[in-house]
């Protein structure tokens, strides 16, 4: 029998390894999902959710003794992961910055050209999101791919309900924009526009679950 959503918070708080177990079979696919939409890459998303379930262990005592799944708190934990990366990659790349120049450096042209091909196929996504402030990305992610309601997605994110709505709003309506922009340069695509627009059109009508 699954284990209810109480039981297994009481057994979470508790230290029970098992329990945590189970939730990580429930959402580590979720919290996966979820931020490598916000990254656009495999590795840093398993890192992510690595990252996340230390913390959900770290915090478990935080888990209120009442309530229903803990998927909407694990995602905003993979969020402020995904925050706190990327303040320290920005942190690395200034200090890189700082650092002399090499003598040389060799062109990786001629590598990176074979690999390609995948990145073309998440060409779509990144240039919609492109467009968007980072939390509107974050509740585009939460409310239209991980299928969060407007109250869950603010328990994640810890903002009200009002604002969850207000940057999915903008956020559609950026995604609509860019989805023009990109619609107007579709002759070097090689007739490839119409897909993606379609694919960005579908993106921009989700979220109101």
């Amino acid at each position: 029998m699954e284990t209810n959503q109480e039981e297994l918070r009481a057994r979470i708080r508790s230290g029970d390894a098992d329990a945590f177990g189970t939730l990580f079979d429930r959402y580590a696919k979720s919290v996966y999902n979820h931020a490598f939409r916000l990254t656009g890459d495999w590795s840093t998303a398993e890192d992510v959710v690595s990252l996340t379930f230390l913390e959900a262990w770290r915090l478990r005592g935080r888990i209120g003794a009442e309530g229903g799944s803990l998927r909407p708190w694990l995602l905003g934990l993979a969020t402020n992961t995904v925050r706190n990366r990327r303040r320290a990659a920005r942190r690395h790349a200034a200090a890189v910055a700082r650092l002399p120049p090499p003598a040389e450096e060799r062109d990786f042209a001629d590598d990176v050209a074979g690999r390609m091909d995948d990145a073309a196929r998440l060409d779509v996504v990144r240039t919609a999101l492109a467009a968007l402030r980072r939390p509107e990305r974050e509740v585009l992610a939460l409310c239209a791919w991980e299928g969060l309601d407007y109250t869950a997605a603010a328990e994640a994110l810890g903002v009200p309900v009002g604002t969850v709505r207000s940057r999915l709003s903008r956020g559609r309506r950026k995604l609509t924009a860019a989805l023009e922009e990109r619609s107007r340069d579709g002759a070097r695509d090689g007739g490839r526009t119409d897909d993606r627009r379609a694919s960005v059109n579908r993106l921009a009508r989700e979220g109101n679950r």
